[in-house]
């Protein structure tokens, strides 16, 4: 499950309301109070208040001292950095596009080869979006070393659980329409395919990919820990030998490449899906004229590819590479087989059980605060439209900050442990689920917005009988998945310090204790696997 999941818009937003009182709808809405009390009950026992980041005012500035003025290497250095970190997560997010698609035809009913096909086709994209991205590079690292090709092919493959489940439910949104036409007039499935189904999920592709895009390029900064290339492990080594100074510039640029590559990203995706242009029916062979938009239009596409070219020099990935490392593939595999506990199974359980209890009181923090951010952020709840664009930019600014540099920040304020951890997710949690909640509200059927107006109700009477009710099921998916999203998330600060089992897992890589790192991939599969299937569950009630 999914942010740009959630975020798509239905195809009846009017009927998108509160469950009926169904028992199903009740029992529903007791697990999300049950939730909401382990993670109340999270965010006391770790001590998350106000307090804390006093105590750590101290620390803070003693931090802001060691950090100022902050050292940037030098401009071509700094220029090589940047273009390996982008030429990586371009060759990531195409690999995974490329793997991804495929995947979500076997997977998307009325494509799929039979029932078998597609059950197989969901496990493996859920398989592939419960596997953290730091185990596939530990796995990757001992086949390539160091290098580029490492990054690429752990973020492509953990990339494909969310590209391939969303690339899936646009191929199942399609109009059947244009499919059975082609198959009428004798067409076989591969024409289907390509001149039925491409067409109208094209446009989803593209947001789907350029999505990724920017998620990946903060997760190469975690991959940096584990010897992926580029600004990632520039800001590692950096801060193993505690230069703060070019530690936190380094991260700097990183944040200002992850909004620059978002408002890019966005750009491009208008331009390429022509935003704002009359649609035509899915197959139409209209040549439209050669405007100044159309123009634009190619050239971005144009722009792509060379990006994607030069990003395959960029990232020294070659074809030779891949079928040397495939002779090492079985031995490597073999190192992590069968799992083993090193003699601290209690301790990994204990881990764990601190990786969910920073992951509940992180979404529970960036819920109560990216509601009202998202809220000032709808075009259709903010004041106005200068309102809603201020705050959707700051949404934007929070979201280019990588939760490690966050984890990073708060370790040396609050010191080791949970609370760092749990700080850091909180913060970066605001960013996406204030998108989604801004997104959601903005999606309402506007009718009973402007019913309510004419009855002379206030703007926050607008907001609390018409629009929130219709977003609230929405919300409780978006809360869900960030759950989801935060316990990996959490596993992996474990490797700065930010408590959880992340240490366990970084420790038994660096020893070659490979059994164990196995042992804690699945503890941390089952607890992922866990919230997936209640989300799912929920979001299947709710939403009726």
């Amino acid at each position: 499950m999914t942010a740009v999941d959630f975020a798509r818009p239905r195809t009846a937003p009017a009927r998108r309301t509160l469950a009926r009182p169904t028992p199903g709808g009740a029992a529903a809405w007791l697990a999300v109070l049950a939730l909401l009390a382990a993670a109340t009950w999270a965010f006391v026992d770790l001590r998350l208040n106000v307090a804390t980041i006093v105590d750590g005012a101290g620390n803070a500035v003693d931090f802001a001292s060691r950090t100022l003025p902050l050292d940037f290497p030098p401009v071509g250095e700094l220029l090589a950095l940047c273009g390996q970190t982008l030429a990586i997560v371009v060759c990531a997010t195409l690999f995974a596009s490329l793997v991804s698609a495929p995947i979500a035809v076997l997977a998307a009913r009325g494509t799929a080869l039979g029932a078998t096909s597609r059950v197989a086709a969901r496990a493996l994209i859920v398989v592939a979006r419960a596997v953290p991205d730091v185990v596939l590079a530990i796995v990757f690292f001992r086949m390539f070393g160091f290098g580029g090709l490492t990054g690429v092919l752990a973020m492509g493959l953990h990339s494909v659980g969310m590209v391939g489940k969303l690339y899936a439910d646009a191929v199942e949104q399609v109009d059947p329409g244009p499919r059975t036409a082609i198959r009428a007039a004798g067409g076989s499935r591969l024409q289907e395919l390509v001149s039925g189904v491409l067409p109208q999920v094209l446009p989803s592709f593209v947001a789907t990919s350029l999505h990724r895009l920017d998620i990946n390029l903060r997760v190469s900064v975690v991959l940096g820990f584990v010897g992926v290339g580029g600004l990632g492990q520039a800001v590692a080594d950096a801060l193993r030998t505690l230069d703060y100074r070019r530690g936190i510039a380094l991260a700097s640029v990183v944040f200002a490449l992850c909004v620059v590559v978002e408002v890019v990203s966005g750009a491009i995706r208008r331009a390429l899906l022509g935003a704002g242009a009359p649609r035509r029916s899915a197959g139409a062979r209209i040549s439209p004229p050669w405007t100044v938009a159309r123009l634009r239009r190619t050239g971005y596409w144009l722009l792509t590819g060379a990006v994607v070219v030069v990003s395959f020099w960029g990232a020294d990935v070659s074809v030779g590479q891949l079928v040397r490392a495939a002779r090492d593939t079985g031995p490597t595999l073999a190192l992590f087989w069968p799992p083993e506990t090193g003699g601290i199974l209690p301790e990994l359980l204990g881990e764990l059980l601190v990786t969910v209890r920073i992951a509940l009181a992180a979404t529970l923090l960036g819920a109560v605060l990216s509601l009202p951010l998202g809220a000032l952020a709808a075009a259709n709840v903010a004041p106005r439209p200068a309102v809603a664009r201020f705050f959707r930019g700051v949404l934007v600014a929070v979201r280019g900050v990588p939760e490690l540099v966050l984890a990073i920040v708060f370790v040396v304020i609050t010191g080791l442990g949970a609370v760092a951890g749990a700080l850091a997710l909180g913060v970066g949690s605001v960013g996406l689920l204030g998108k989604l909640v801004a997104d959601s509200l903005e999606e309402v059927d506007r009718g009973r917005e402007q019913a309510l107006r004419a009855t002379g109700a206030s703007r926050l009477q607008v907001f609390c009988a018409a629009t929130l009710p219709q977003a609230a099921p929405a919300f409780v998916a978006h809360v869900l998945y960030q759950l989801d999203t935060n316990i990996r998330s959490a596993t992996l600060l474990g490797l700065v310090g930010a408590g959880g089992i992340g240490y366990y897992l970084l420790n038994a890589s660096r020893v070659l204790e490979f059994g164990v790192v196995t042992t804690v991939l699945l503890l941390t599969f089952a607890a992922v696997l866990l919230v997936e299937l209640l989300a799912l569950w929920l979001r299947h009630v709710l939403a009726r």
